[in-house]
C-alpha cells in the first residue's frame, strides 16, 4: 500500500480523520488494523483507535471480532443509498440512461466528481447484450481519463504543463499522444461532446458530455459500448443524443438552483 497523509482540518479535525478512514478503507482491498490504518494515514495510533471505535459505534466501519481488523461498515452502504435516491443528477439522469442503453445496447452511466480528482458512477443502465463492460454503483476513475476526462479538461483552466502531469499519471490501454489529447480537448469546446475511439479500454468507445449545474461543471452522461457497433452514423447518433441528454439535465439542475 502507498502512504496516504491525513491533511488535518483545523476547524474539524475528528472529521477529517474520519472522513480519511473512511476514505482508506474504501480504497483497499483488505481489512486493515489499528496500526497499518494510523501508519497509512500518518495518525498516533490511540487517536486513530478513538476514530474507528466512534466510525464503529455508528455502524460505519466493521471489526471482526477475531482478527481485530476493520472494513468499511453496512451503515456506508445505508448513506449512499439514500444520497443516491435524493442526488437530483441521478434522478433527472436515470431515464435518459435507461433509453440510450436500450437503444444503442450499450453501457450509460451518469458520474460525478468526487473532489478533483476522481470521477464517481452514481447512476447506471446496461443494455442485455453479451459483451459488455461491467460498472457498478460507486466504481471510480481518474478524472481526466477516457471520455469525461476530455469533458472536464475543457471546462476547467489548468495549464499545459497542468495537463501534461495529469496525462502522464493515467493508465491507458492505447494511451493518445499528448498533442492529440489536447486537440481532442479543444474540439469538445467547440461541440460539447467527447469520444475516446479505445484509448483508455481497447476495443470499446466511449461517449461522453458535461452535465453542468449553476456551479460549473460537476458530472457527466458517459457512453460506452463495443468499438464494432459504434461508428459511422451509428456512433454520430449517440453522440448527438448524449449531448442532447446532458444539456436538458443541465437546464434543470441550473433552473433548480
Amino acid at each position: 500500500m502507498s502512504k496516504t497523509k491525513s491533511k488535518t482540518s483545523t476547524r474539524a479535525p475528528a472529521a477529517t480523520r474520519a472522513a480519511a478512514v473512511l476514505k482508506l478503507l474504501g480504497n483497499v482491498s483488505e481489512p486493515l488494523g489499528v496500526n497499518a490504518v494510523a501508519r497509512e494515514l500518518d495518525v498516533v495510533p490511540s487517536s486513530c483507535l478513538h476514530v474507528l471505535r466512534a466510525l464503529h459505534d455508528e455502524g460505519l466501519v466493521h471489526m471482526h471480532p477475531i482478527t481485530k481488523k476493520y472494513t468499511l461498515g453496512v451503515g456506508v452502504l445505508k448513506l449512499a443509498r439514500n444520497m443516491l435516491a435524493h442526488n437530483q443528477f441521478v434522478q433527472l439522469a436515470q431515464p435518459h440512461l435507461d433509453q440510450l442503453a436500450n437503444d444503442f445496447s450499450v453501457t450509460a452511466t451518469a458520474v460525478e466528481l468526487d473532489g478533483q480528482d476522481r470521477m464517481v458512477v452514481v447512476g447506471m443502465a446496461q443494455a442485455a447484450t453479451l459483451l459488455k463492460i461491467q460498472v457498478s454503483i460507486g466504481s471510480r476513475f481518474p478524472a481526466y481519463i477516457s471520455a469525461t476526462g476530455r469533458c472536464i479538461a475543457a471546462a476547467g483552466s489548468l495549464s499545459r504543463e497542468e495537463l501534461k502531469k495529469r496525462f502522464d499519471a493515467m493508465q491507458w490501454q492505447a494511451a493518445p499522444k499528448f498533442n492529440t489529447w489536447l486537440k481532442e480537448i479543444e474540439e469538445v469546446r467547440k461541440v460539447g461532446v467527447a469520444v475516446d475511439a479505445g484509448n483508455y479500454i481497447c476495443g470499446f468507445t466511449i461517449v461522453a458530455a458535461p452535465v453542468t449545474s449553476i456551479d460549473g461543471t460537476n458530472g457527466a452522461l458517459s457512453i460506452v459500448g463495443v468499438s464494432e457497433l459504434l461508428s459511422g452514423s451509428t456512433l454520430e447518433r449517440l453522440k448527438v443524443e448524449t449531448k442532447n441528454a446532458a444539456q436538458e439535465i443541465s437546464k434543470f439542475l441550473q433552473d433548480l438552483s
